[in-house]
């Protein structure tokens, strides 16, 4: 069985691999700024998500930075911006352009990722996504992360699962390419219940899916249930099964933009192994070779 890689999917669009630079375009989330709580969801850091952004700078030395950096190890690569930090269409239409334009208009950026929530997104920022998406390539990236109840409440995602379908028919509606996030390993969930989330996922319209290990990092919520003993992270190996599991449910033409993930070295807590990176990588393709489950080139 195959499946789609997002490395696959920008071959096949740009002629080329692509890379991706972290931005933080100053956005805030309602899940912190008081609209509907303070302290974030349970697994989120003070830096919503964008641990690996180039903090403190202006969004253009970001960019440049990022293209620099790109360059220097990877000749010939495309440039993907992607907002990643907190909730990064969380403001008035106006100031939505204000921020976005310039990061359009970078000679460099090929195509844009803006990672957002589904209860931010009201007609008139849709409208201005789909007028830059025909500027040049974007896709929108939503944190569901789980379909159920008792985990959404846990997680303190803030919006009900409603809410994420009307999102996503919204925005297909407008032309726009849409990337779901999940997390594998919540506490609580059966290997049935993530797997209902992903076949979800592949059901409901999503071009793309980023599947995410849950990891722990110090001076979140999450991190005081685990000293707490109150969760335990995934294995290795149950993680890559697991992963297996769920992209065996999944369209073949759905992307899969991440086959997992992991927090800075200095902060993570647990599973220590997602830290290796060449380990976890290594143990994922044994555990899909050993199932017979390939994308169009070698795993890398």
């Amino acid at each position: 069985m195959y499946y789609h890689s997002f490395n696959e999917e920008m071959r096949r669009r740009f002629g080329r691999k692509m890379y991706k630079v972290a931005l933080n375009g100053g956005f805030t989330c309602p899940n912190r700024d008081g609209t509907l709580g303070s302290r974030g969801c349970r697994f989120c850091s003070g830096r919503g998500s964008g641990d690996f952004t180039f903090q403190g700078k202006s969004l253009q030395q970001q960019l440049s930075d990022g293209a620099a950096l790109i360059a220097s190890k990877n000749k010939g690569g495309g440039l993907i911006a992607y907002f990643q930090s907190f909730t990064n269409t969380f403001a008035p239409v106006e100031r939505l352009r204000e921020i976005y334009t310039p990061v359009w208009e970078h000679p460099d950026v090929e195509a844009v990722a803006i990672a957002t929530r589904p209860d931010c997104l009201p007609e008139d920022t849709i409208a201005l996504l789909a007028e830059l998406n025909h500027w040049k390539p974007l896709w929108v990236e939503l944190g569901l992360q789980t379909i159920h109840p008792a985990s959404t409440a846990y997680i303190r995602r803030g919006y009900d699962l409603s809410v994420y379908e009307d999102a996503v028919c919204r925005l297909k509606q407008a032309g726009l390419e849409v990337v779901t996030h999940m997390i594998l390993g919540l506490p609580g969930e059966s290997a049935e219940d993530m797997k209902a989330t992903a076949r979800y996922i592949g059901q409901i319209g999503s071009n793309g899916i980023k599947l995410q290990l849950l990891h722990v990092l110090k001076g979140t919520d999450l991190a005081e249930d685990y000293q707490a003993g109150l969760l335990s992270p995934l294995s290795l190996d149950a993680y890559a099964n697991l992963l297996c599991d769920c992209l065996e449910l999944l369209p073949p033409d759905l992307v899969i933009h991440r086959l997992t993930g992991d927090g800075p070295k200095k902060d993570l807590l647990a599973p220590l192994w997602s830290a290796d990176k060449k380990r976890v990588l290594n143990t994922i393709n044994r555990v899909f070779q050993q199932r017979k489950l390939c994308q169009g080139s070698a795993l890398t």
